[in-house]
């Protein structure tokens, strides 16, 4: 949506902290100082200790570098990370080449950098890395050192063999980055959008927040009026009824009367005393959410249909803009008309919006309500997809889940075309739900 707030906030990047690719590097450190030591001291094997134990050496030596020359609260870059992690790549490769290439039961551990990138950097840099270690997987499985095995023992894998390990390697290098990237990152998206939602609640508290600032004033600034008030009316009596400062002072007074009354009426308007100011029927809701897109030259149909008294609830701001930002994806996708109808019985309340128009995509109907999600596509949209985050669904959704309701996203029937979203209370839970504070918003939001 053009309007939605949340459109408006951007979220910071989520980068690596260097503290943990550095930990990461320490216990491969201390892992493969081990193995070597097993296979060539505990096990008497040969292999070239010397340069495989630089190797391990030289990752020591690049992590106290990096600890000396940056924090550990430092967040890299993408291609900082990308850089680091290539180069963990490179090294474990130079180990194997040096311990049996492919050969070496430790070869999987070339995945180990791919996966900390799937979960933590961008897919372009994963696909990056994981090319890196599939061209050194290749690599490997050609040239490498002998395996380290008995004395006067030569040690070789048949060729097919080697060339099944190369397939598993690769084909389970690019299963695992692909799902350790998806899962990571829908805990991304949806730690955004509940950091985007956090965001927009906190920002319009402070809307909010000046009814209470209006009351505050009103009483101090009470006194000082008053004592105004009450010396300008006594200096006009002491003038003449032609002196032209008996005019000022009598502009005075009536000017002090005025912010008194002022003053009285934001002390009345915020206060929480006004029962009905706060009542707020179901119909005058439906109608305060209306309101807005009446201009928008589509017809807007109201349609009350309840048995027995109408729901009263309050005025609630989440419940207002949860209303309105579903309204409004309505409207932005309807033809020519949108129904908001309103039911209700002694038991639940019931609020209908419907459009006329394509409706949501059938392949993304389970995923709607989820953040970033593109779930119709608009009138200027060509695909099967909108082109929005579907963030303002995900924040609608979830302020009126918050109030008790139940929010219900489908097709209409067959027979006619558009979306049916349904919202639903327990009748008990709307007309008991408080007024919010905490996550109040203001009714702007959802306006053009």
């Amino acid at each position: 949506m053009a309007d939605d707030p949340a459109s408006t906030i951007i979220l910071p990047h989520r980068r690596l902290k260097l503290d943990t690719l550095v930990r990461l590097r320490w216990l491969a450190i201390g892992g493969q100082s081990i193995a070597l030591l097993v296979v060539h001291v505990g096990l008497g094997y040969p292999l070239p200790a010397g340069p495989a134990f630089a190797l391990v050496a030289l990752s020591a030596w690049l992590n106290i570098f990096l600890k000396i020359r940056a924090p550990a609260v430092t967040r890299l870059s993408e291609r900082g990370a990308l850089f680091q992690l290539g180069y963990d790549i490179l090294q474990m490769s130079g180990l194997l080449y040096l311990t049996g290439g492919l050969g070496n039961p430790f070869a999987f551990l070339l995945m180990a950098p791919v996966m900390v990138s799937a979960a933590g950097l961008s897919a372009r840099h994963t696909m990056l890395l994981g090319a890196l270690a599939t061209i050194c997987a290749s690599i490997l499985a050609v040239y490498h050192l002998p395996l380290p095995w008995l004395v006067g023992e030569d040690f070789r894998l048949p060729v097919v063999y080697s060339v099944g390990i190369w397939v598993a390697l690769v084909l389970t290098l690019g299963f695992m980055a692909i799902y350790a990237f998806r899962v990571a990152n829908e805990a991304r998206q949806m730690a955004d959008a509940l950091a985007a939602t956090e965001l927009v609640l906190a920002r319009e508290q402070h809307l909010n927040a000046l009814d209470g600032l209006a009351t505050a004033a009103a009483h101090e600034l009470g006194t000082p009026l008053a004592t105004i008030y009450l010396v300008a009316k006594e200096l006009s009596d002491e003038f003449e009824e032609k002196d032209p400062r008996g005019e000022d002072v009598e502009l005075i007074r009536s000017q002090a009367e005025r912010c008194r009354t002022i003053l009285k009426r934001l002390t009345s308007l915020s206060s929480d005393e006004d029962k009905t100011y706060q009542s707020m029927p179901v119909s005058q809701l439906l109608e305060e959410v209306i309101d807005p897109h009446r201009g928008t030259g589509l017809l807007i149909h109201t349609v009350l249909d309840g048995r027995g008294q109408e729901p009263i609830g309050t005025r609630n701001a989440a419940i207002r803009y949860g209303l309105g930002n579903l309204l409004e994806n309505a409207i932005d996708f309807a033809k020519s008309s949108v129904t908001v109808s309103a039911d209700w019985d002694d038991k639940m309340l019931n609020i209908t919006i419907e459009d006329d128009g394509p409706g949501f995509a059938q392949e993304v109907l389970g995923k709607i309500g989820d953040p970033y999600v593109s779930v119709r596509s608009g009138k200027s949209g060509s695909g099967s997809t909108g082109g929005g985050l579907g963030l303002g669904i995900f924040i609608a959704k979830t302020l009126l889940e918050r109030t008790g309701a139940r929010v219900q996203l489908e097709n209409r029937t067959p027979a006619h075309s558009g979306a049916h979203i349904r919202i639903s209370w327990p009748r008990e839970t709307y007309e008991n739900h408080p007024a919010v504070d905490e996550m109040a918003i203001s009714d702007h939001n959802h306006t053009k």
